[in-house]
């Protein structure tokens, strides 16, 4: 039974726990804190939540990670059949639809936001599908994570020619840049962006020049 093995567990040190808990998703990891103060520690420690991934907005709401400096890559990856209505244009959604975004809008939005104010080492950030992501939040998340080497954005269809200037004027440290499949940036932001930023890696897959659903 689980508090058993939890007599067991408690015999490691802290690093062969911390070894031990990297292996867990989060969920298992939060089910495992629960069990006694010392594995709650260990769920506690920066060091374990140097990587997180999130399948859907409703994963950004639960309490089972951690925010913190020791964050370095952050992926919110959203494969749904409802990615493609946040990614209808706001002038073309009928009620049902926009009740549906109204509530979710700003989920996304608001964790990068918490991201900013407690991650300045953020090394990597992958967003595909999060269609409510604006200009102004990659703006915030380039001028407080200086170390942000690797942004790929997918599908992210509030994304415009702001976000490439940004890159211009804050991603002094960016490698790589993903705009694939986002709609709203030009033929002529890409470019200022390779005419700035030759040493960044630029991929832009089925962006510019799409036809909005």
């Amino acid at each position: 039974t689980l508090p058993l093995l939890a007599m067991h567990i408690t015999q490691l040190n802290r690093e062969c726990l911390l070894h031990l808990f990297s292996f867990l998703d989060k969920n298992s990891r939060k089910n495992l804190a629960k069990t006694c103060h010392k594995l709650l520690e260990v769920f506690q420690d920066p060091l374990l939540w140097n990587l997180l991934n999130f399948h859907s907005p409703v994963e950004l709401k639960k309490d089972n990670f951690l925010l913190g400096p020791a964050l370095k890559y952050l992926s919110i990856c959203w494969y749904s059949e409802r990615v493609k209505v946040c990614n209808i244009e706001d002038w073309m959604k009928n009620s049902f639809q926009k009740d549906f975004c109204n509530r979710h809008e700003n989920t996304v939005s608001d964790f990068l936001l918490d991201v900013c104010n407690r991650c300045p080492n953020l090394l990597s950030l992958t967003l595909s599908g999060c269609g409510h992501v604006t200009d102004d939040c990659i703006l915030q998340l380039l001028k407080n994570c200086p170390k942000l080497q690797s942004l790929k954005l997918e599908n992210c269809v509030r994304i415009t020619d702001h976000t490439l200037e940004a890159v211009t004027l804050h991603g002094g440290s960016l490698r790589t840049l993903h705009v694939d499949f986002c709609r709203n940036v030009t033929q002529a932001g890409l470019q200022r962006v390779r005419e700035k930023c030759p040493s960044v890696m630029l991929r832009a897959d089925r962006s510019a020049n799409m036809i909005p659903d």
